[in-house]
């Protein structure tokens, strides 16, 4: 209890109360005008009655605005010490967020208007009686006035203190989000989220596919280095093209994040291909997200037959009704199955297959090792 008096949120949270009487100002100011004229002349208190009227109306409006709660809620957060979320951009704020943040207002107002009748009539008084309380009553100083002294500051303190933790337990309940707001916000995370996955895919699929590459032309070129310097030139080359392609799949990606491009499609299909690549493509005619997910899916199959397995791979695309895609390779002896784990690799082409309402087939098939996806690309 002793820790409140000197306890600095106790007095961060009077300050917070001190606004609301700051706000009141105008209302008393008001308030006591519209009193005096009808008390000054009282034989035409009826034709004060629109003057009062509209003096009303004006007065209602502030606590019902989205900058007034959008205050309320930045003050409440520095001085209150209150964790509250801030409005939803592009929303309007529903009928019953606006009932609550004036109400809230209304109260700020009156517990305001309290803690400044106590800085400016009991404090002053508490002061008073430490000088033995001749100010107040002359002839009646003593020493229990001095005793006296401590308890009213004290009260005092313990009022401010008692009206800030109700404010701030009340703050969350009355400026805090509706279901409606709280149902925008998950939507809002979900999407955020979305992006990033995508976003994580993208740079899986794109940089994986040329990190695999290259780690494969390296490779070749080192082995044969010696024997057939011509050939490891001719990697090295590769690799440097494919570095390239790298970066600019790693700036398309990026632009992604940024809604500045959306990301090579089925066209630029000829970027995954090479010699050891048996292509069988038909023409096709599909949605561009259609075609975008679809470079992806061959992308992410290519790599996955460069990492396991072994020989030349099959690539065939054609279009019947639904887009087709067959990815075939030899499986690698030693590689009994794909992993499929963390969201990468096959489980990341069954979530972009899923999301266009197609299907993913993955698994053996005698000495090879197959992929057929089919993405519903006709509908559009």
């Amino acid at each position: 209890m002793l820790r409140l008096l000197v306890a600095a949120v106790t007095y961060r949270r009077a300050v917070f109360l001190l606004l609301g009487a700051v706000l009141a100002l105008p209302y008393t100011l008001g308030l006591g005008l519209l009193v005096r004229a009808i008390a000054e002349h009282p034989e035409n208190w009826a034709g004060s009655l629109p003057f009062a009227g509209l003096v009303t109306g004006i007065a209602l409006v502030p606590p019902f605005l989205g900058g007034t709660r959008e205050l309320e809620i930045a003050a409440a957060r520095s001085l209150l010490g209150v964790e509250l979320p801030g409005p939803v951009r592009g929303h309007r704020l529903e009928r019953e967020t606006r009932l609550r943040a004036a109400l809230w207002f209304g109260l700020h107002l009156l517990s305001g208007v309290a803690v400044g009748a106590v800085l400016f009539a009991v404090v002053p008084v508490g002061l008073v009686a430490l000088t033995g309380g001749e100010l107040l009553i002359p002839g009646t100083g003593g020493g229990w006035w001095l005793l006296a002294a401590p308890v009213i500051l004290a009260g005092a303190i313990y009022a401010v203190a008692g009206l800030g933790s109700l404010a701030a337990t009340m703050a969350p309940v009355l400026l805090g989000p509706s279901a409606q707001e709280r149902d925008r916000r998950l939507a809002e995370r979900e999407r955020r989220l979305a992006e990033r996955n995508r976003l994580a895919r993208e740079l899986h699929d794109s940089v994986g596919h040329a990190l695999t590459a290259m780690t494969l032309q390296a490779g070749a070129a080192r082995a044969v280095f010696e024997a057939d310097p011509g050939f490891a030139l001719t990697a090295l080359a590769a690799i440097e093209e494919t570095g390239r392609a790298a970066a600019g799949e790693l700036d398309t990606v990026l632009g992604i994040l940024r809604d500045e491009v959306a990301g090579p499609t089925l066209d630029a299909l000829d970027r995954l291909l090479s010699d050891q690549i048996n292509t069988e493509i038909s023409p096709i005619d599909v949605p561009p997200h259609v075609s975008r997910e679809a470079y992806r899916i061959v992308q992410e199959s290519l790599t996955n037959a460069a990492r396991h397995g072994t020989g030349p791979v099959t690539l065939r695309i054609r279009q019947e009704g639904d887009l087709v895609i067959e990815v075939i390779n030899r499986r690698n002896g030693t590689t009994r199955r794909r992993p499929t784990g963390g969201g990468h690799g096959i489980e990341g082409m069954r979530e972009r297959v899923r999301l266009l309402g197609g299907t993913l087939e993955a698994g053996p098939d005698g000495e090879n090792w197959q992929v057929t996806a089919r993405l519903p690309g006709a509908a559009g």
